[in-house]
């Protein structure tokens, strides 16, 4: 019986064959933690006895989730990561870098990896055919310490994407419907594998949105195989020379295969309070919007801030919305600012901060009051997950959020594109 892609890296850093439900020890290439969670991770590595990480360049804090810090005891918590790190020798990535899980594939992740990290969507990295998942802190903790963890090999779902996508159709709306059909825990604990002929017309940004909320299915990782499109984005970054071709094999044993005709899509939503509360925009009832939201590690990217740019450029944010941009890394703000896109946003009536995690979490730079509602390109919409549990967050594409910020109201982006 062949192998899926899942099983073949694990299986290369345990050092022996393996199949899904065993139990292994696996060398770890890349571990992270990130400011709400790194803190508990440092007291779990000193309780062991640690004063050293095992593997310093690819052991990184990323100062993200309340950046720039909105109280002091978020302060002091930043202050044990920054000490750690330079006692520890681990990386540090602080404030205004940008998103924990955009920061890792433009910089430390690559295929055939094993990347573990103390936040659920740590997920974004099997885009680049890793094996990329979400731990607990103290597990992070040993990773840190060891660079090794343990593993159930997960099974595996086969979801085959095919058709043309529709004009106006995005890769968001494509994991939205994803998930809608197959529920928020139809994939627990089970690796998605993503292939089909849709694969050849996927863009890198297309595939990092889609592994980063593969994990709202319940899945332990969202992967892909590697091909030109990988390669050419990790020249892209100057990271050539980490690029290996990574594949399922034939006769692999899968736990279920999913064919998606990916033509038949339009856009979606997901409405409160669960991801998998999902919508064709078209069926829609009328929703009155006070804030929408364009970033975070789903749709922060430098494609997305460009669709939203020219849905709103020479436009009007609607009176009454708050509209506000935060690009995922340093890389895509500077980037989005040579290519005038930020001008545009801004001059559109957008506030745009800092590379980081914004509103997205609900510590700050975005939190909203009682009984409003919130149009996000976010991957969770649970109640309180922007700081509220008395507000209602709706979730889009960028396409979809930039259109809807101008008329007030949720609204179909084929109107204007």
């Amino acid at each position: 019986m062949g192998k899926t892609i899942s099983e073949k890296i694990i299986g290369k850093h345990a050092g022996k064959e393996v199949k899904a439900g065993d139990i292994v020890v696996v060398d770890v290439d890349v571990v992270m933690a990130q400011d709400g969670t790194g803190p508990l991770a440092v007291d779990q590595i000193k309780n062991m006895g640690f004063k050293k990480v095992k593997n310093p360049d690819k052991s990184i804090f990323f100062i993200d989730h309340a950046a720039p810090s909105p109280r002091k005891e978020l302060s002091n918590s930043h202050m044990v990561l920054r000490n750690f790190a330079n006692k520890s020798g681990a990386k540090i990535s602080d404030v205004g870098e940008g998103v924990c899980h955009q920061r890792l594939i433009e910089d430390y992740s690559c295929p055939g990896d094993i990347v573990i990290g103390a936040d659920s969507h740590t997920c974004t990295s099997g885009a680049l055919g890793a094996f990329a998942t979400g731990m607990g802190s103290t597990d992070i903790a040993v990773g840190f310490a060891m660079a090794k963890t343990w593993l159930m090999v997960p099974e595996t779902i086969k979801i085959n994407l095919g058709g043309k996508l529709p004009k106006v159709v995005f890769a968001k709306d494509i994991i939205i419907s994803l998930i809608g059909k197959i529920t928020s825990d139809g994939a627990t604990y089970k690796a998605l594998e993503f292939g089909g002929p849709l694969l050849a017309n996927l863009t890198m940004d297309d595939r990092f949105t889609i592994s980063n909320m593969a994990v709202e299915a319940g899945a332990k990782t969202g992967i892909f195989p590697t091909d030109n499109i990988t390669k050419d984005y990790l020249a892209s970054q100057n990271r050539s020379d980490c690029f290996k071709e990574i594949s399922t094999e034939e006769d692999a044993d899968y736990k279920d295969i999913i064919n998606m005709d990916c033509g038949k899509l339009e856009p979606m939503i997901s409405a409160p309070h669960t991801v998998d509360n999902t919508i064709k925009i078209s069926e829609l009832e009328k929703v009155e919007l006070n804030q929408v939201f364009i970033g975070t590690c789903t749709n922060g990217r430098l494609s997305d801030l460009k669709i939203a740019a020219e849905i709103l450029k020479g436009k009007k944010v609607a009176k009454g919305v708050r509209l506000i941009v935060v690009p995922a890394s340093k890389k895509i703000y500077t980037e989005a600012i040579k290519e005038g896109i930020i001008t545009d946003l801004v001059e559109s009536g957008a506030a745009v901060m800092a590379p980081g995690c914004g509103p997205c979490v609900g510590v700050h730079e975005g939190a909203l009051g009682d009984g409003e509602v919130c149009l996000s390109t976010q991957n969770r919409n649970f109640k309180g997950r922007m700081g509220n549990p008395d507000s209602f967050i709706y979730l889009a594409s960028p396409a979809t959020a930039a259109w809807s910020a101008i008329k007030g109201y949720i609204s179909d982006p084929r109107e204007v594109l």
